[in-house]
């Protein structure tokens, strides 16, 4: 996929740097690790800095020192979200012109548009853009869906119309297909947007408490229907083997916290010696057996293990420090622990996407 002048190869998977950073990680160790894109938070950027600081400081390449591509989301599915947390009021007002939100940090009141939702991204300087859309909460009967489906349509129509009277073709503006586990929606949610015409398409809608078997049954059916020349986005997803079966189905595009989320927690992405096999069986359908494990550095018998993280990273860090040191860090409650798991999981998803690269 070309993004300027730079060319990041997929499948690619986009470490979540929510506002602006990613947890305990450095710019430059996402680009010793290839990463070429990563994912910000358009919501949470808005409210804290807000755009036009970052705009001023030129965009949040320059702003946050990262010196690759950025995607950031629309804000919608956070907003959406507000509406009653925890059983309390909800924080959201919707209309068909806009979305009306309290901040959860200070309760002060915001509007986005599907214009706006535009604005706030090419303000911040992203590369690529995503269109306001109406995410529902699962489960929610048909005809909530539906509304939905045809709010998010004419959302998207209308964010096209703006991004073209605005940037011409830049950042490039992807949509979002929705429609649950409904077929016949979702099948109509992908011609709306694809009779418009987007840079890309992102699948949203999924991996938000549904079983596996009902994410890969969608997907089945609604990405060989996807234009096999525009990048295919699974919002959300996800942990490896959710990964190495969207591939398979033609996916281009993941994003998720769940390697820097489960390092903080110390919980580690290993490959076995025959991992690199396992993967090609799995991939292939030869096989469910997984081509990971998963250590819990907390475990008593990690503090024996005086061997190197991950003996051929290309970070030192990983190289250098033992099994046994990353026990003694969680069970002293030492930051490093957790910024040295978390590289070590992005090093595993890095060398993940890799390897389904080479199989395709």
């Amino acid at each position: 996929m070309q993004l300027g002048s730079a060319t990041v190869p997929t499948p690619l998977f986009m470490p979540v740097a929510t506002q602006g950073a990613v947890k305990h990680i450095s710019s430059d160790e996402l680009g010793v690790l290839n990463f070429g894109l990563r994912l910000s938070n358009t919501y949470h950027l808005m409210l804290r800095p807000g755009a036009a600081a970052i705009k001023q400081a030129g965009g949040l390449a320059a702003w946050s020192g990262w010196p690759g591509a950025t995607l950031t989301d629309s804000g919608g599915f956070q907003i959406f979200s507000l509406s009653g947390v925890k059983g309390g009021p909800s924080l959201v007002k919707m209309t068909e012109e806009k979305v009306i939100f309290k901040s959860y940090l200070d309760g002060s009141r915001h509007e986005l548009s599907p214009e706006g939702a535009v604005k706030l991204q090419v303000d911040l300087g992203t590369d690529i853009a995503v269109c306001l859309d109406e995410c529902p909460a699962l489960p929610a009967d048909r005809d909530k869906i539906k509304a939905a489906v045809e709010l998010t349509g004419r959302w998207a129509e209308r964010s096209k119309i703006y991004h073209q009277k605005i940037t011409g073709r830049q950042p490039r503006l992807f949509a979002v297909i929705q429609g649950g586990l409904d077929k016949k929606l979702r099948l109509a949610s992908l011609r709306q947007l694809v009779d418009l015409d987007f840079d890309g398409y992102n699948i949203g809608g999924l991996s938000v408490g549904e079983k596996p078997v009902e994410m890969y049954k969608v997907l089945s059916y609604l990405v060989p229907l996807m234009p096999a020349d525009k990048p295919r986005y699974l919002m959300g997803v996800g942990y490896p083997e959710d990964i190495a079966r969207a591939v398979r189905l033609g996916v281009d595009m993941f994003d998720c916290v769940i390697p820097t989320r489960e390092g903080r927690h110390g919980r580690l992405l290993v490959w076995p010696q025959n991992g690199r096999t396992l993967l090609k069986n799995f991939w292939s359908g030869h096989s469910r057996r997984l081509f990971y494990q998963t250590v819990n550095v907390n475990n008593a018998n990690t503090a024996k293990i005086n061997q190197p993280l991950d003996p051929v990273a290309a970070l030192p860090e990983l190289r250098n420090a033992t099994w046994a040191y990353l026990h003694h860090l969680f069970k002293v409650g030492e930051p490093l622990g957790q910024r040295l798991a978390s590289l070590h999981n992005l090093a595993f998803y890095a060398r993940l996407m890799e390897e389904l690269r080479r199989l395709i």
